[in-house]
């Protein structure tokens, strides 16, 4: 296996971490005005995320910084051509961290209820553009001669792209579901439980969809599924999702979380799978598709930046795995927290 497929293998691990840690919590902020119906319940749902949804977000990040140093023409591609898409998501990440810590500053219920409306804006708001970006990497971008995507924004907004953003949103709800019956008790738990219940169907139904209309708007997608092992992937992502009603309706609450990041992970390996060596499919003809071997850095690049991945990324794990461990158990509307 080549550095390049390292690095591919690898920004894949960053966005699978990011997509079920940071799905939790932008997940538990769409459902906040349904399963929240008071200030102390509302709270008790900040306080489930609280001590670690500013630390999930620095995966993205890494994913990002991994994505420059190791394939600095998919970059640049990326954040210039989705610039208008990135600033609106940045806009909204902001917001969102700004309505956690402004919502309890004065206890006016209007104050507090104009918070937990950006608040749940704001975690909407990036499940949905990540899923569009996602959608039109997955479609293929048209780009120039010099490999820039010049379609603007309204060009990013077409019915796959959009359909694969619905489809993150329920992925990320279905994630912020489990999380809040896994975190919290009593009415919280129950209408959580209830979201989860009612969700499951409605990503099954997306996901579908999505892969249907893949074969026709996509098809180049379906290239790598020639050879069958690349049908491994996908029969464990539908094992995973199939199992999770089961044990959702069992009550078993860790399982159900678990299950619901392995269909996180088993959509993203599918789109790995369905992508590679592809980074940045083109459209049109008029450039090639930005790939994993001719987008990388050098090797030497490559080397020492796995070096230091290989040196740096057990430490965010095992920090990670501190934190949740420290912070394990439910939770309830205090006097500290939010």
């Amino acid at each position: 296996m080549d550095l390049a497929t390292i690095w591919f293998l690898l920004i894949g691990v960053l966005l699978v971490g990011y997509a079920i840690l940071d799905g939790f919590d932008l997940g538990a902020g769409i459902l906040h005005l349904f399963v929240a119906r008071d200030d102390t319940e509302r709270r008790t749902v900040l306080n489930a995320i609280a001590p670690v949804w500013d630390g999930n977000e620095v995966w993205l990040l890494t994913a990002g910084g991994a994505l420059f140093a190791a394939f600095p023409p998919v970059y640049a591609t990326v954040f210039s051509g989705f610039y208008l898409a990135l600033m609106l998501l940045l806009v909204a990440l902001i917001l969102r961290a700004v309505s956690l810590e402004f919502r309890s500053k004065v206890e006016a219920p209007a104050w507090r209820a104009t918070w937990d409306v950006i608040f749940a804006i704001g975690s909407f708001l990036p499940a949905l553009l990540l899923g569009v970006a996602v959608g039109n990497v997955l479609r293929g971008v048209p780009l120039d001669a010099a490999g820039d995507y010049r379609d603007g924004l309204l060009g990013l907004l077409n019915p796959f792209a959009l359909l694969v953003g619905l489809l993150a949103v329920a992925m990320f709800t279905l994630q912020g579901a489990s999380w809040l019956v896994l975190k919290t008790e009593g009415a919280i738990a129950e209408r959580s439980r209830t979201a989860a219940r009612l969700g499951w169907p409605v990503f099954a139904v997306l996901w579908i969809a999505a892969t249907l209309f893949s074969s026709q708007d996509a098809p180049g997608l379906w290239d790598n599924f020639a050879n069958p092992l690349a049908w491994l992937v996908p029969i464990a992502f539908a094992v995973v999702a199939v199992a999770y009603p089961l044990a959702l309706r069992t009550r078993r609450e860790l399982l159900a979380f678990l299950l619901s990041s392995g269909s996180i992970a088993g959509l993203i390996g599918i789109m790995g799978v369905s992508l590679y060596p592809n980074l940045v499919p083109a459209l049109g003809g008029a450039s090639p598709s930005l790939t994993v071997g001719n987008a990388s850095s050098s090797d030497l690049t490559l080397t020492v930046m796995l070096a230091v991945a290989l040196i740096g990324m057990p430490i965010v794990i095992a920090y990670t795995a501190f934190i949740y461990s420290r912070f394990r158990g439910k939770v309830r509307a205090e006097g500290h927290g939010y």
